[in-house]
């Protein structure tokens, strides 16, 4: 039975462009949802909460820290479809549902709709997901959205049996088509970053997997990113560059 309240939502923007995975580079409006059942506390990201709380989380802190809750909006599927509306340009663009961790609300009836909405009206949909949560497929328009799955190492600190979902893993990869896996790797973890995603491979070898350099700048990106695509090279894999932050940093709303 799906749930009947209204979505959190962090931000809204756009028109811009995807910076990673499979779609990089085509124009793009954003929807990011608040929460997240993961912190990732590893990808050491330092940000201060708005009452001077000093933490680590990933790039998107504020969407995944209910510290930042105060800054998101309630709204009905409707609403969103009208403020992204107010952005589009005069051609669809593709609509990518980020988050914090956007399936929390797979099961809520607005989350449906808005989803029912951009697959029904020609809009390619991607899902930006950890894919750590299990989800069922029980309508056609679900199995027209591309999942980017960015399955979390152990680089994120999280716990493996809560990072590797394997049903999950498998029951997107045959629901769906041209879904893929992506990995943030390190300089520092190339090694463990190996043995890792071998694993995963293993559970999906259909799979298709990107890997990008971990960094919330430019200069990081730059720091990490030959390392990484010596590492694709070597295991066969694709390398995938984090536009966004090369040419924007951190910004948000871009």
């Amino acid at each position: 039975m799906l749930k009947t309240s209204l979505l959190e939502v962090n931000e809204i923007f756009g028109p811009t462009i995807q910076g990673e995975g499979k779609l990089v580079g085509n124009p793009s409006i954003f929807i990011r949802f608040g929460k997240c059942n993961f912190k990732c506390e590893g990808f050491a990201v330092e940000y201060e909460t708005p009452s001077g709380i000093k933490k680590c989380s990933c790039d998107s802190y504020y969407a995944v820290d209910p510290a930042f809750k105060d800054q998101w909006h309630q709204m009905s599927a409707d609403t969103i479809i009208q403020e992204v509306k107010k952005l589009e340009p005069t051609y669809k663009t593709d609509i990518v549902i980020t988050g914090g961790e956007p399936l929390l609300y797979w099961k809520h009836q607005e989350f449906q709709q808005l989803l029912k909405y951009y697959v029904n009206n020609g809009y390619k949909v991607t899902i930006e997901t950890n894919a750590s949560l299990t989800i069922d497929f029980e309508h056609k328009y679900q199995k027209s959205i591309l999942f980017s799955m960015s399955v979390k190492l152990s680089n994120s600190l999280e716990p493996l049996k809560k990072r590797i979902n394997e049903i999950t893993l498998k029951r997107i990869l045959k629901h769906t088509q041209d879904s893929y896996l992506k990995f943030v790797v390190s300089n520092d973890f190339i090694t463990q970053a190996k043995e890792e995603i071998k694993v995963i491979a293993q559970l999906v070898p259909t799979a298709q997997i990107y890997l990008m350099p971990m960094g919330d700048s430019a200069q990081e990106i730059r720091e990490h990113c030959q390392s990484v695509i010596a590492m694709a090279i070597e295991c066969g894999y694709k390398y995938c560059d984090r536009l966004h932050i090369r040419v924007w940093d951190n910004q948000r709303g871009v």
